[in-house]
Formats: C-alpha cells, structure tokens, sequence
C-alpha cells in the first residue's frame, strides 16, 4: 500500500478543474475534519459529565459504549474517512467525492452523531453503519478506473472497520451473542495495525527531510516482524486469549516499537514542533503495550491501556495530522503557529492525566478524568477557531481542492 504525498504545500495541481461549488465541500478532509473536531470538543466532556453523575443523558444504550463507540466510529473513523477521500484523490487524480455527493457522506456522518443521543436505536444502528461502506463504494470506484490496483487493500480495511461496527450494533440489539466490548477493541486493534504501517514509512521521511545528514535505516526484516508481532499481540487481546500469552505478545510488541522509536531519533524532533508531535504520539503504543501487558497481571486496569492507545497515540496522531494535511491542503507553509503547538501540547497532556495520573494515583482518578477532557476539548477547539475559516475558503494559492 503506497502513501499519499498529503504533506507538501508545493504539490503542483492534480488537475484542471475549474473552481465551482462551495469550497467546504471541494475535497473530503475539509468537512470531515471540521466535523471531527467539533465531535472531540463535545462528545468528550459530555460523556465525562455523565459518568461522573453531573447529568443524566437518556442515551440509546450503555453511557460506557457510547462513548467509546463515538471515539472510535464516530471521531477516528470520521477523521479516516475524510484522509482517504483526500488521499485517493492526490494518488489517482480522479475527484473521490466533492460537492452534492461529499455533503452527502458528511450528512450522513453528522446525521448518526445526532441519531446518538435523540433517535431511536435502530435509527441511530442504520445511519452509522451506512457510513463506511458508502465511502468504500466510492474509493473502490475511483481506484479501479484508475487502475490503481496497489491501494485496493484500503477498502479492504474500511470493510473490516464497517464489519467491527455491525457486530458492534448486532451486540447491543441482542442480536449476536458477541461482547459489545470486542467488537470496539477490534476497531481499536484495525486502526493501530494502521498507524503501525502508516508511520513506520512516513515518520523517518519526514524526519530525514529536515534533518540533513541523518541516517535511518530500518532493516526490512524488522519492519515485517514487527507488524507481525503487533497483529499477533492485538488479535490476542481482542479475541480475550490466555492472560499469559497476551503479556508475553504485548510485550514482544511494546519492546518492538520502543526500538523502533529509538532508531528514528525522536531527540532531534524537540525544535520542529509538527514533527515532534508525530514522535511524542507514537511513544505511547509502546507505552500502551506495557500497560496492556501489565493489566494481565493484574496490576493496573485494563483501561489504562486503552486510553495510552486511543488518547495519546490515536488522538496525538490524528491532532498532528490534521494540521499538517490540512495546511498542505489549503496551500500553507507546513509550519504551525503558536496556537497549534499548544493544541499538540494540551492533547499530550490529556493523555498524561488520563492514562498516569490514574496509574499512579488512583485517588484522583475524577480530578484526572475532569482535566483530561477539559485540555482535549480545548485542543480540538483550538483547531476549530484556527482551520475553520481556512477549510471553509478557497486554497491559499488559488488551486483546487
């Protein structure tokens, strides 16, 4: 699977297609990463509200799935989606969705965010399985006229994403005699294995771009290995193996990554603030590894875990992404303003309160909870106030897209 050249400002045009409609919907990242980022804003404090008992929300089904199941298929998958409508495009030169069709799609994900907390269930389990499989529909078309054969495998991963959300809907309905639980940490696991693949290739590009004269060689072999070892370690946890045997994985898998990190020479990074956030992101899936396999033993909850992966690497990643492409996208200078830089910050140390405090102090688990989600929506709504009016015109430098 190649990856897309989302990361230059200087990319020359994909094609001559005049500038018409509205440019919020000219390229798939613009609705759907204003979208996401309004979810994160909303969706993080409320669910903290409500678990600790300041509000009572009547959601359609436990508070715990919800909010996990939003995170997951609500913000990551969105944010997803919204990439690789950008990126299938820059690959093929062919529009994916724009104008009538991608207002639609966002619709569509805006339309099951709300079904979440007032429709019925059914409602709610229709609109958002419909998503993902749309969106492959429409990449599958685009990459086959293209003849772009080598990027098919993405579809293959929506439909897995979409496959994990309908046992998801099929376990809360009663339908399918599958936990609930493991339908989300099978979504968790898909878009791990992602980043594995995605940053492994674009993190030492980026990395050797900007530091002249810096060497990193990642040894094929290794790479291979430790994808293997990284699938094998998160299909164990998410088909609930033997607690032995998913310690042993998880810290194969975490020992892997932490040399992997090691060899990019993340201490470079300190100065270079959208690269840095890529490498302290990462950090954390070693660091979730640990956790997982700790909490085998019993020693810390399995939670912690989780959130090392869906906070630290998964949201860092993710707040590091969408400036970067975005500002490619809107014909920027790849270099964040001081606003961004604390988004970075306030994400990473939403993760810290989130996944160490508690670990370490489990007292203040509440307070911890309650800064977590006040400095995560901050972040997103720092990205709101910059990149709205930015998403919602025409390119910088006149282009389309």
């Amino acid at each position: 699977m190649s990856l897309p050249p989302l990361v230059s400002a200087s990319r020359p045009a994909q094609s001559a297609a005049p500038l018409h409609g509205w440019p919020l919907l000219r390229l798939g990242f613009r609705p759907f990463y204003l979208g996401t980022a309004l979810l994160a804003c909303l969706a993080v404090p409320l669910w903290i509200a409500i678990f600790l008992g300041r509000i009572q929300v009547p959601l359609p089904m436990s508070p715990l799935l919800w909010h996990a199941h939003e995170m997951l298929f609500g913000f990551a998958a969105g944010v997803v989606v919204g990439f690789l409508l950008t990126a299938v495009k820059a690959w093929t030169g062919l529009e994916t969705a724009r104008g009538p069709l991608l207002g639609a799609l966002a619709l569509l994900w805006l339309a099951a965010r709300l079904a979440s907390l007032v429709a019925p269930y059914a409602v709610y389990a229709t609109l958002d399985m419909l998503l993902l499989p749309a969106v492959a529909a429409v990449l599958l078309r685009v990459l086959i006229k293209a003849g772009n054969k080598r990027n098919i495998p993405l579809i293959c991963l929506l439909l897995l994403m979409a496959a994990a959300n309908l046992v998801f809907h099929l376990s809360v309905l009663g339908i399918v005699a599958v936990p609930a639980v493991s339908a989300l940490y099978a979504e968790l696991a898909l878009i791990l294995m992602v980043v594995s693949v995605i940053t492994g290739r674009v993190v030492p590009m980026f990395t050797r771009n900007v530091t002249p004269g810096l060497v990193i060689n990642m040894p094929r072999k290794f790479e291979l290995s430790l994808l293997a070892v990284t699938a094998v370690a998160l299909a164990l946890w998410v088909f609930a193996a033997p607690a032995p045997v998913v310690l042993v994985a998880s810290l194969a898998a975490g020992v892997m990554h932490a040399v992997r990190l090691w060899k990019w020479h993340p201490q470079v990074t300190f100065k270079r603030p959208i690269l840095w956030i890529l490498h302290a992101s990462y950090a954390w899936l070693p660091l979730g590894f640990v956790l997982l396999a700790l909490a085998q033993l019993g020693w810390v909850v399995p939670s912690l875990a989780v959130h090392a992966f869906a906070v630290g690497v998964i949201g860092g990643l993710i707040i590091g992404m969408v400036t970067r492409t975005a500002r490619g996208h809107t014909g920027r200078p790849l270099q964040p303003s001081r606003g961004e830089v604390v988004a970075y910050a306030l994400v990473m140390l939403a993760a810290v309160l989130r996944v160490l405090v508690p670990a370490v102090q489990p007292a203040w688990y509440a307070y911890a909870l309650e800064g977590a989600a006040c400095l995560w929506a901050i972040a997103f709504a720092i990205y709101l106030v910059i990149y709205t009016p930015w998403l919602m015109r025409t390119r910088l430098d006149g282009k389309d897209g």
